[in-house]
C-alpha cells in the first residue's frame, strides 16, 4: 500500500508503538496527525500535526478523525504486572471508551481503513504451545488478564462488526502483537514491561539486581522495527477484516533475556536476585507466526542480541544518568 500523501491519524502518537509508527510513516511520505494526551511527543516529525485530545470524550474523537484516510489506534491505558494484579479493572473503563468512541468516530468520518492494536494477552492459555489466530475465543483469557483480555476481545468484535456486519462497512484490521521492545519504550519501573525494566536495571548497574518472579516465565519478543514492518505489510492487505499475530515465533525465558542484556552491556559481575514473591503474570505465552508468513511474507529479522544492543544504545543516548559501560559490539 502506497501511503505517500495519505492523511493518517495515529491515536497515541506519543507512545511507544505510536512514535515508531509515526517515524516509519513519515519516511514513506504520509501526512500525519498525532494525538497526545498527558505525554508530550517523543520526537519531532516535520510536517506532522499534533493534537492534544482526551479520547474518552466523543467530541475529541470526532475532531481528530475528521478528514483522515486511515486511522491507527495505538492509544491505550497500560501498566505493568504489579498494577494488573492489584487492580484488574484499571484497563477496562478507559480503554473501552477509547476503543468504542474512536471506531464510531472513524466510521462517521468515512475513514477508509482502521487499525486496532490488540494484545496476545487476550488469548486463552495454551501452556507451552504457540497460539494461533483462530483460537482467540476458545476459552477465557488467563485469570491475570481476564478483565483486560475481554476488553481487547470486545474491541476486536467491534472491528469485525464495522467491517462485515453493517450496511456501510469500514475496513478494519486487528493486530495481535507479542512482547514488543525497543527505542521509545516505557522505562518507568511503575509501568514498564519486563524487557524495558531489565534494560534499565542493567544500564543503571543495580546492585543487587532484583528480578520479579523466578525468571522462568517465557515470552515471545519482537523488536519494534520488525513489528512496524509487519504492521504496515498487514495493513496493506486488501481484505475488509483481518486479525493477525505479529511475533517472532520464538520464546525466551526472563533468565535468558537478562543474560543477553548483561552480556551486551558488559555487566559481568551483576548480583542477580530473583524474588518469587513479587508479581509476574503467566508462566508461558507463545504465539504462532505462520499466518503472517503466509499472508504477507513477514518474518522478524532482528535477533534478540541485536535488538537489545540497539535498545541499550538508544536508552543511553536519550536518558540522563547512564552509569553503564559501553555495550559490546
Amino acid at each position: 500500500m502506497d501511503v505517500a500523501g495519505k492523511k493518517i491519524l495515529i491515536a497515541g502518537g506519543a507512545g511507544f508503538i505510536g512514535t515508531n509508527l509515526a517515524i516509519a510513516l513519515a519516511g514513506r511520505g504520509a501526512r500525519l496527525r498525532l494525538t497526545t494526551h498527558q505525554k508530550a511527543p517523543q520526537v519531532e516529525i516535520d510536517g506532522a500535526e499534533t493534537v492534544q485530545a482526551d479520547l474518552r470524550l466523543p467530541e475529541h474523537c470526532a475532531r481528530v478523525v475528521e478528514g483522515m484516510d486511515y486511522v491507527f489506534l495505538c492509544a491505550a491505558h497500560t501498566s505493568g504486572a504489579a498494577v494488573i494484579r492489584a487492580t484488574p479493572l484499571v484497563h477496562v473503563t478507559p480503554n473501552v471508551l477509547i476503543n468504542t468512541l474512536m471506531l464510531e468516530a472513524a466510521h462517521r468520518a468515512k475513514v477508509a481503513k482502521f487499525c486496532f492494536i490488540s494484545s496476545g494477552a487476550a488469548y486463552p492459555p495454551t501452556d507451552d504451545r504457540p497460539v494461533s489466530e483462530g483460537e482467540m475465543f476458545d476459552g477465557d483469557p488467563h485469570s491475570v488478564y481476564y478483565a483486560a483480555g475481554w476488553m481487547k476481545r470486545y474491541a476486536e468484535i467491534l472491528c469485525r462488526t464495522y467491517a462485515e456486519k453493517i450496511a456501510e462497512p469500514m475496513a478494519t484490521i486487528v493486530i495481535r502483537p507479542s512482547n514488543v521492545y525497543g527505542p521509545y519504550d516505557k522505562f518507568d519501573f511503575a509501568v514498564s514491561h519486563v524487557t524495558a525494566a531489565l534494560v534499565r536495571r542493567v544500564i543503571e548497574r543495580h546492585r543487587p539486581l532484583e528480578v520479579w518472579g523466578t525468571g522462568g516465565d517465557v515470552r515471545d519478543l519482537i523488536y519494534v522495527d520488525d513489528f512496524i514492518e509487519g504492521l504496515l505489510a498487514a495493513f496493506a492487505v486488501d481484505e475488509p477484516f483481518l486479525a493477525l499475530n505479529l511475533c517472532s515465533g520464538k520464546g525466551y525465558s526472563v533468565r535468558q533475556i537478562l543474560k543477553q542484556i548483561l552480556y551486551v552491556d558488559g555487566y559481568d559481575d551483576a548480583d542477580v536476585r530473583y524474588d518469587p514473591s513479587r508479581p509476574s503474570t503467566i508462566p508461558v505465552r507463545l504465539m504462532d507466526n505462520s499466518a503472517a508468513r503466509r499472508l504477507v511474507g513477514f518474518e522478524a529479522r532482528t535477533s534478540l542480541a541485536d535488538g537489545l544492543r540497539r535498545t541499550i544504545a538508544w536508552y543511553k543516548a536519550h536518558h540522563v544518568g547512564d552509569r553503564g559501560r559501553p555495550a559490546r559490539s
